[in-house]
């Protein structure tokens, strides 16, 4: 998962099997997640912050990337810092450009997945309407 170039590999022969043997493939693609989930998670909980630079510093995908295309005369580090800097800017622009989109109804977190929507989600979406009724001035 972290490795171009075997995941590349990895999908050629699984195209070449599955279109051999008119016949799926599931593809095991092991990462790192170098981050926390969310901001309401701590990594640092179950896992060391010496795993994590160890990690970052001998394994992170983009750095090893970036040494490849470097090596090979493919791209410098000011290119990297002008893609970068880019990005960023195209990022915040991104940002800008969704908060000013309206926000959606909260039901369409319920209705973009199933076609028919299961028993628990109906409840959970039941729970969440009481929720907002019970509690509106706190969402106002």
């Amino acid at each position: 998962g972290n490795d171009i170039f075997a995941v590349h590999d990895a999908v050629r022969e699984a195209r070449e099997y599955s279109l051999k043997h008119q016949a799926p493939v599931l593809i095991e693609a092991m990462t790192y997640r170098q981050g926390h989930h969310s901001t309401s998670d701590d990594s640092l909980r179950y896992r060391s912050s010496k795993e994590v630079r160890s990690f970052a510093d001998h394994g992170d995908p983009i750095d090893r990337m970036q040494k490849f295309l470097e090596r090979h005369g493919h791209m410098t580090a000011k290119d990297f810092v002008s893609i970068e800097e880019r990005e960023k800017l195209a990022v915040i622009d991104a940002m800008r450009e969704a908060e000013r989109k309206p926000k959606p109804s909260l039901n369409e977190l319920f209705t973009d997945v199933y076609q028919e929507m299961p028993k628990s989600l109906q409840d959970q979406q039941s729970q969440l309407h009481e929720h907002l009724q019970k509690y509106a001035k706190h969402y106002r």
